[in-house]
């Protein structure tokens, strides 16, 4: 295991959430399944407890922790694409599993965990040397769900 390791709380459903994000992002795999030693606060021996996987790369650990906790916005996976294919790709896989829509690129799994599809082109337009360019480009997102690329280079543009 890493020394350093996201922990995500998940009510139930960890492993099932490390399956999705490994069939759905590169370099992302389940790594273990570790099941409960004896009873605990909401579960029962021998369910899933804890497990180790990667996300894009990201060493992760999600726990089965009951619904004590819940996910929120204040924290995201940021997956940067290079094109509205992959955009597109990232973008439909979560919310077509159960997932929801939300504004700016962001997207939650039906897990609850935020996720940010972030074309590479729109944090170029938004962090543009330009004000002007800059400030159109993040109009521009500021309307969309899911980035539409050739809207975001066409603001770039003017």
């Amino acid at each position: 295991m890493n020394k350093n390791v996201i922990c995500l709380w998940y009510t139930d459903g960890a492993e099932d959430a490390a399956k999705f994000y490994a069939k759905t992002f590169p370099d992302s795999a389940v790594k273990a399944v570790h099941k409960a030693p004896s009873d605990f606060p909401g579960g029962k021996e021998g369910q899933v407890l804890t497990v180790e996987f990667t996300v894009a790369g990201v060493a992760c650990l999600g726990l089965n922790g009951g619904s004590a906790f819940k996910q929120s916005e204040a924290f995201s996976f940021q997956i940067l694409t290079e094109d509205q294919a992959e955009t597109d790709r990232y973008w439909n896989a979560i919310v077509g599993n159960g997932g929801t829509e939300s504004a700016c690129g962001w997207c939650k799994d039906k897990w609850g965990l935020s996720w940010q599809i972030t074309p590479r082109v729109l944090i170029e337009a938004t962090t543009d040397p330009d004000p002007a360019v800059a400030k159109r480009a993040f109009a521009a997102m500021m309307e969309m769900g899911k980035i539409d690329v050739a809207a975001i280079e066409k603001a770039r543009r003017g």
